[in-house]
């Protein structure tokens, strides 16, 4: 392809409204241009880095068996009422209506769909296990679109339904899509963790999460270096470390502090001079049925507001100036002396140290040198607030790591959860029906793009593994008025498309130096450079993008080095 022919509209400056590298990087080298707020066209280079991103899932998905077909994208909105995800999904939810006022939405994902059609065909046992997969269109109606192809409201993903007779057959469809989304990320070559996550609205009883790890990744991973237990933070359990920071081990007598107007945990441990981690916060919450709770943790801590709902089994609000009926002064609350109406939830942080600080539940005060069990009874105990820096891996006591990710695969075992309620059932070897024991797996598409920019980049613009690169090279003729350059250039040009290898050959009759930028930004694997050199010896120079490693070579040893590299 000749750069004069293709379209490749190349920015010098940084894009007003990307806020992250792959945003910013995906506009300035032309993938992608924004229609409207998460919204995006994927312009020829783009499209071409789309389509072989696809190729690989695509051949990936067809080795475990799996058969390809494609669903609508406009869904009826009964199916979805049956299922009560109508209503559970909430505004982010595309729902259309037809002329004849009836529902649709424009699917952000498609179980049921093919749970539908799954039991309309699949009679029997016989019939079964079966893998379905699709690569189209999702919608979601992102209340703020940001990250460009990270959080956009049209995006493209992979997603796949398996129908099994029984356990046994959902976890062998499960650990063949496991391994096939190792192999998918591992061919694109990406650095990437496996984590175990919640299920969120997708529903069912386990599920784990393909994180490619990035510095500006919206996902926390939490994981062991040594057993190799992993999960995101929303998920992760973890022990407390009774080492860091354990406080005062002997007990002393309750004091009430005067704290004027000290509402937050740092202005707080500035006044009293202890550390952040001494502190018991108190979080207020209340449920539909306006029973009230307060969560106490330690200060050092972020409630995890997910796994308090999962234990209670209810959707919690937080209480605060405005919906407060308690009558307890927000920012001087805790746990001595509480409410008898309000239920208190104890955090592992809290039960590990002695000798804390509370709110005392009257403004301006607060209490020193709180213990629980001693000073107040804990309705409920567990791990309910982030893990931290120092704690311990729940299975191997080692110390737990951090890294940010970006997740890009979801796996789920989502079991009879959706063949129940759509009431999709096969007859078994009895002759009785069941419903099916499913599993779904989806991978983002467009969320691979921006997830490889991500990882691989530098100052100079993208770098591009070589399985997904548009091009695998580009012939630089440093000056096309020179025709001895241009002509070896032709040369160097053709031989290489003769022989398969991918190239843009940038024809530009513009400055090297533009030209030189241009293939750094675009990030393909290797630049071909005709110019000084060969009017000197004949020779040219191949540089790496990855490495920057330079070497020269005669024309017509261009495409070994290039098949050995």
């Amino acid at each position: 392809m000749r750069f004069t022919n293709n379209f490749i509209p190349t920015l010098k400056e940084e894009p007003s409204e990307s806020e992250i590298i792959s945003h910013s990087l995906s506009i300035r080298s032309g993938l992608i241009r924004k229609a409207a707020s998460g919204i995006y066209s994927f312009l020829p280079f783009g499209f071409k880095i789309l389509k072989k991103i696809e190729n690989i899932i695509r051949e990936e998905m067809d080795r475990t068996g799996a058969l390809e077909v494609l669903m609508p994208v406009i869904q009826p909105g009964e199916l979805w009422q049956k299922t009560n995800r109508w209503y559970e999904y909430g505004p982010e939810m595309f729902k259309i209506a037809d002329r004849n006022k009836r529902d649709f939405c424009l699917g952000p994902t498609h179980e049921e769909l093919f749970t539908t059609i799954a039991g309309a065909e699949l009679n029997s046992y016989k019939d079964l296990p079966i893998n379905l997969y699709q690569i189209q269109v999702k919608f979601r109606d992102e209340i703020r679109p940001r990250y460009g192809l990270l959080r956009a409201r049209e995006f493209i993903m992979k997603d796949a339904y398996s129908f099994g007779a029984d356990q046994e057959q959902l976890e062998e469809d499960y650990n063949s899509m496991y391994k096939a989304y190792c192999r998918i990320i591992e061919r694109i070559g990406l650095r990437y963790k496996i984590v175990e996550a919640d299920t969120g609205l997708i529903g069912g009883s386990s599920s784990h999460e393909f994180m490619v790890l990035a510095e500006n990744g919206e996902e926390t991973i939490v994981y062991c270096d040594e057993c190799g237990y992993a999960a995101n933070a929303d998920n992760a359990e973890y022990e407390i470390n009774a080492s860091e920071d354990a406080g005062a081990q002997s007990e002393k007598e309750l004091k009430e502090v005067h704290t004027p107007d000290i509402k937050t945990i740092e202005e707080l441990a500035d006044f009293l001079k202890i550390k952040n981690s001494g502190i018991i916060k108190t979080i207020l919450l209340k449920d539909e049925d306006s029973n009230f709770y307060a969560v106490v943790l330690s200060g050092d801590r972020f409630l995890n507001i997910n796994k308090v709902e999962k234990m209670l089994g209810k959707n919690l609000v937080f209480i605060n100036e405005e919906n407060n009926t308690l009558n307890l002064p927000v920012g001087f609350v805790g746990p001595v002396n509480m409410d008898k109406k309000v239920k208190i939830i104890a955090d592992y942080s809290v039960l590990a140290r002695k000798n804390m600080v509370a709110g005392a539940n009257r403004q301006n005060y607060h209490i020193v040198n709180v213990d629980t069990d001693r000073d107040f009874q804990a309705d409920q105990r567990g791990s309910f607030s982030f893990p931290v820096k120092g704690d311990l891996c729940p299975k191997c006591k080692n110390m737990l790591s951090f890294e940010k990710g970006i997740e890009v695969g979801h796996i789920f075992k989502l079991g009879t959860k959706y063949s129940e309620k759509l009431n999709s059932r096969f007859l078994d070897i009895n002759g009785n029906l069941q419903p099916f024991v499913m599993g779904c797996y989806g991978i983002g598409v467009t969320r691979l793009v921006a997830a490889t920019i991500e990882q691989c980049h530098d100052d100079k613009g993208i770098i591009w593994p070589e399985s997904i690169a548009p091009f695998k090279t580009v012939v630089i003729v440093t000056n096309m008025t020179d025709e001895k350059l241009k002509n070896a250039g032709e040369e160097i040009y053709n031989n290489l498309i003769s022989e398969k290898i991918e190239t843009l050959f940038d024809d530009r009759e513009i400055s090297a130096g533009i030209k030189f930028k241009d293939a750094d930004l675009l990030g393909i694997p290797f630049k071909i450079i005709v110019g000084r050199k060969y009017l000197q010896n004949g020779k040219i120079e191949i540089e790496s993008r990855a490495t920057s490693f330079k070497t020269e070579t005669v024309p017509a040893e261009i495409q070994t080095y290039l098949k050995k590299n």
